[in-house]
């Protein structure tokens, strides 16, 4: 099943998106919006999973899908929790800051508490007020709960799962040292993220298996390929054990979405991974095309987002469909 939220107030409007991603039919008479059919999830998702149905079958109203129609299927959300699943990424990133990294991060997941009042749309631009600030882009998976308790299992955290999407995480880059040397966290280093239009649950993707989500993450930067990593290779931490990190001292209520941080693949040689034009799987975002820039040239030469470039995200299926829409967004200066 594939649910959207489109553009109307401050938490949209359900709808549910045929498998195609070409039409669509209101569920408002199950419930309003996205937060509203999560918090009461026992009794919406079969009424969901039949509209969909009956979508299918053209035995409802319907109308064209359009993906620029799209907010982030929950406009905001009471909880944005994102991770740092693979740890190739940490190692790559830490080593650009010349930072230590050290072995806990292998067993003990990384995870900082975001901005959830309010995400971009799938196809609005990135607000950049300086480009100093070194704006990039973060292709991950992000994965949307319903109720967990308070010290939950793996197995209790894979069971709360209801739906998958993808997520660019926008980061500051140039704001991070400083507010990391404060030792308290992100703040004005981490803008409003942007979501897939569509979320899917998990049954209805094939390549959903052992809390990950396996295919390749398309990353594209005005119109040439930047990534291409498998999102399920070199995932250190799946997303039961993330969703049981957060919830190791608290309960999570529905609604809340964790994200994997950055899809990264190590090379063969379990070194840093290959741009695609030399036949590797390219990067997931800037930091990590400068970090390898650094470490085989001596200095980076890709520069950060500025005004005008355009960012691409999606995942296909085999048979190049698109599984979850396209993230899209312009890079937007003051």
């Amino acid at each position: 099943m594939k649910l959207a939220s489109l553009k109307g107030g401050r938490d949209g409007r359900l709808v549910v998106v045929s498998n195609d991603l070409a039409w669509y039919s209101p569920a408002d008479r199950i419930a309003l919006t996205l937060q509203a059919a999560l918090d009461d999830w026992e009794r919406c998702e079969p009424e969901l999973r039949g509209l969909a149905e009956s979508l299918e079958h053209g035995s409802v109203p319907q109308a064209r899908f359009h993906e620029h129609d799209a907010a982030s299927p929950l406009p905001r959300a009471y909880q944005w929790a994102d991770g740092s699943a693979y740890v190739n990424h940490v190692a790559l990133v830490r080593q650009a800051r010349a930072a230590d990294m050290p072995d806990s991060f292998w067993t003990d997941p990384l995870m900082y508490q975001g901005g959830s009042d309010g995400f971009l749309g799938p196809r609005d631009p990135i607000p950049l007020a300086d480009p100093a600030w070194g704006c990039d882009l973060e292709g991950e998976i992000a994965v949307v709960t319903g109720d967990v308790p308070l010290g939950a299992s793996r197995e209790q955290a894979l069971a709360a799962i209801r739906l998958v999407m993808l997520c660019n995480d926008v980061s500051l880059r140039n704001l991070i040292p400083g507010e990391l040397a404060k030792s308290f966290g992100f703040f004005q280093s981490k803008p409003a993220s942007a979501f897939s239009p569509v979320a899917v649950t998990p049954d209805a993707l094939p390549n959903f298996k052992d809390g990950k989500l396996h295919g390749r993450l398309e990353v594209e930067l005005n119109g040439q390929p930047l990534g291409e990593a498998d999102a399920g290779v070199d995932m250190t931490f799946d997303f039961g054990t993330l969703i049981a990190h957060a919830a190791k001292t608290r309960a999570l209520g529905a609604g809340t979405i964790v994200g994997s941080g950055t899809v990264s693949n190590r090379g063969p040689d379990g070194g840093p991974g290959k741009p695609i034009a030399d036949g590797g799987v390219g990067y997931s975002c800037l930091a990590e095309v400068r970090t390898v820039e650094t470490l085989l040239g001596g200095a980076a030469r890709t520069p950060f987002l500025k005004a005008g470039d355009r960012v691409r995200i999606q995942m296909m299926d085999a048979r190049r469909h698109s599984i979850f829409g396209a993230i899209e967004q312009d890079v937007a200066g003051r």
